[in-house]
């Protein structure tokens, strides 16, 4: 028969909370849910290339078919084509005597009504954050809103203009406010200066929280370890 230890007076022993231990059923689940966490990512990643792959291999495989081998389309001869397409493409684009040829065909088509709008705004989001000659958005910051203590991560645009100075005051920021997970759509905010909190992070950085749903976080190790619970309050004393 085992002895009690001791009590001592005036201390009162926190309860111990009961072990539960997970079942049979409750580790297959466990064991399912960490596989689906394992391999979605990779599954999601391979489903888009090859849909993409084949996106692109069909849209010049089709033009490429051969008497010699019974005219059957050649697997990844349009990928192959439309690769080379686009790297002489970039290389006309790079000679200066070919800018103009370009400047035409971009003045072309945002001449088009509805066209123009979509192709410009397009063209001046994908420049402001995938250009390496000229950064439109230089700083990412915490915007509040929808409340003044909930935040979301914003794209400094740069200056108002000057009649949207002379209305709100000199101390203001062009933000641009992007959707998750598509960071091509969201909202143009003209924030106060005093509201807004400036982040050390790159474009790129934010980018990747923007899309990644914040699961990215810039300086945090990407570890999926259990936080700590928090200790359940005391029990009121009976009286």
């Amino acid at each position: 028969m085992s002895a009690t230890p001791p009590e001592m007076p005036g201390v009162a022993l926190p309860p111990v909370p009961p072990v539960h231990r997970a079942g049979l059923m409750g580790r297959l689940r466990n064991y399912l849910l960490t596989g689906l966490l394992a391999l979605a990512p990779s599954v999601i990643t391979l489903w888009v290339l090859v849909r993409l792959f084949n996106w692109v291999d069909n849209l010049l495989g089709h033009y490429f078919r051969f008497a010699a081998l019974d005219h059957r389309r050649i697997p990844g001869i349009g990928l192959v084509v439309t690769v080379l397409i686009l790297i002489v493409v970039g290389w006309v684009a790079s000679w200066i005597g070919a800018r103009s040829l370009f400047g035409v065909w971009d003045h072309f088509l945002t001449r088009i009504p509805g066209l123009g709008i979509l192709y410009g705004s397009t063209k001046s989001l994908g420049e402001a954050f995938f250009s390496r000659q000229k950064r439109t958005f230089n700083q990412v910051v915490l915007v509040p809103w929808p409340h003044p203590t909930l935040w979301r991560i914003g794209f400094v645009a740069g200056p108002p203009s000057p009649a949207v100075r002379r209305q709100l005051g000199e101390e203001i920021e062009v933000v641009f406010i992007p959707h998750t997970p598509n960071p091509a759509s969201g909202f143009v905010h003209y924030a106060p200066r005093a509201s807004l909190r400036y982040l050390d992070w790159t474009i790129e950085e934010g980018l990747k929280v923007v899309i990644s749903g914040g699961v990215h976080q810039p300086g945090v190790e990407n570890e999926r370890g259990m936080r700590p619970r928090a200790a359940a309050p005391d029990a009121a004393p009976a009286s």
